[in-house]
Order: structure tokens, then C-alpha cells, then sequence
């Protein structure tokens, strides 16, 4: 069962939700991986490619490894089951992040998009409602699509 009316504080650049077992402290690696669990989960489920890239990116992302980025995962996932209200909380953690923390998160979640090689529209409006709901800012979403297309697509030498 949970609590609807969560009370949060920002403390620096952490959000502390109280609980009756005390503070909890939810941290910019948590609303990176619960941001990448919620993109994966828009087309239903987690493939295994997604998984696996979830854990990839945290690791280089955050200096991890791997079973801490697998830890951060599933606990990212059982805390947004358990607390789907804390989603809306998140928003003000985005807002303690740099514009670069920012674009790097839309990056991260682009590929998780495209992790298994199909791009589903679910999981794209997945990524879209979290940068809107996150407050990310348009030039910002842009700047991590052009990373995006320039790390994937191949340099031809010609114009566009």
C-alpha cells in the first residue's frame, strides 16, 4: 500500500521523501536509471538488449560496475511500482541537473530506444513524456538527438 501524499524536500542535489521507516534519498543515478526503466517498459516490457545497454550506460555513465548499475536498475524499477507517485517528485530533482547533465540523460534514452533495434513508438512517447514531464528544454532535447544521429549514423562526406 502506499502513500499518495508524499512528502519530498530537496537537500543539495538530492530529494528526501519521508517515510515511516525515515528518509529515503533518491540521487541523479536514480532518476537516470528510473527515467531508462521507464522508457524500456513503454512497449510493454524490457528486451534483453535493453537491459543489457541500461546497464552499459550507467556503468560509463556513473564510473560503475556492473552489478551496481544492475543493483540501481532493479531498484529504480521496485521503487516506481511500490511508489508510482514518486514519479512526479523526480521532476524536482531534474531541475538540480546541468543543461549537459540533461542532454546526456535524452542521449541514454534514445538509445535505449533503439537498443533492440526497432523503433517503437510507445517507447519513443515513453521518452518524450518523461523529458516533458523532467522540464527538459527543447534546444537541450535537440542538441542529444544530433549527438545521437551523429554517433549512429555513417559519415558519407557528402551534404546533406
Amino acid at each position: 500500500m502506499t502513500d499518495k501524499s508524499m512528502k519530498t524536500t530537496l537537500s543539495g542535489d538530492e530529494l528526501v521523501v519521508a517515510t515511516a521507516d525515515g528518509p529515503v534519498r533518491y540521487d541523479q543515478k536514480f532518476l537516470v536509471a528510473a527515467l531508462l526503466v521507464h522508457v524500456a517498459k513503454g512497449s510493454g516490457q524490457i528486451e534483453p538488449e535493453e537491459s543489457s545497454l541500461m546497464i552499459d550506460l550507467l556503468e560509463e555513465y556513473f564510473h560503475l560496475q556492473a552489478a551496481e548499475s544492475l543493483e540501481l536498475i532493479t531498484y529504480a524499477m521496485n521503487e516506481m511500482r511500490d511508489k508510482p507517485e514518486l514519479a512526479a517528485s523526480l521532476a524536482e530533482l531534474a531541475a538540480t541537473l546541468s543543461d549537459r547533465n540533461k542532454e546526456d540523460i535524452c542521449l541514454m534514452g534514445l538509445k535505449v530506444v533503439a537498443a533492440d533495434g526497432q523503433r517503437k513508438a510507445e517507447e519513443m512517447e515513453q521518452l518524450n513524456g518523461a523529458i516533458e514531464a523532467l522540464g527538459i528544454a527543447p534546444d537541450i532535447v535537440h542538441r542529444a538527438f544530433d549527438r545521437y544521429f551523429a554517433e549512429t549514423m555513417p559519415d558519407t562526406g557528402e551534404p546533406l
